[in-house]
């Protein structure tokens, strides 16, 4: 009976593992317009376009990078899956006082959320004030 369920685990993690990669992808690149400053990971970023990229599907890395290649920050993310796929693609900032924080990414279509792992900075931000999350839209492109 024991090495029943050992298979039966094994089996349920690889099946798991397998659909992870194809849940939270960025096929292209999307683009959002940030109206003011804001931070991802641990680097500040001025106002501007900017574009969102994942060049490895197998690590949980994003590439963050304005339009002129003067700011670009790599930052981990894990997923979060909901039921139904989101109808527009958007990215979400938490706001402690003045600071921004790049928090989420939804793309169009996808089922899962993208969740941008928070850095200490924005860590300790949370413990002294509440999060006011507002969010831009996005759109794919080249």
């Amino acid at each position: 009976m024991n090495i029943l369920k050992k298979v039966i685990v094994s089996m349920g993690l690889m099946s798991v593992l397998c659909t992870i990669p194809s849940m939270a992808q960025i096929a292209d690149r999307l683009q959002f317009e940030a109206p003011s400053a804001f931070y991802v990971g641990n680097a500040k970023m001025p106002a501007g376009s900017y574009t969102v990229s994942q060049f490895d599907l197998d690590n949980n890395l994003l590439l963050i990078e304005d339009a002129g290649g003067s700011h670009s920050a790599f930052v981990e993310y894990e997923l979060a899956v909901s039921d139904t796929p989101h109808t527009d693609s958007d990215v979400t900032f938490n706001k402690y006082g003045k600071v921004d924080f790049l928090s989420t990414i939804s793309v169009q279509g996808q089922k899962s959320q993208i969740q941008i792992l928070p850095s200490k900075f924005e860590q300790i931000s949370a413990k002294t004030a509440a999060a006011e999350k507002h969010s831009l839209s996005a759109k794919r492109g080249a």
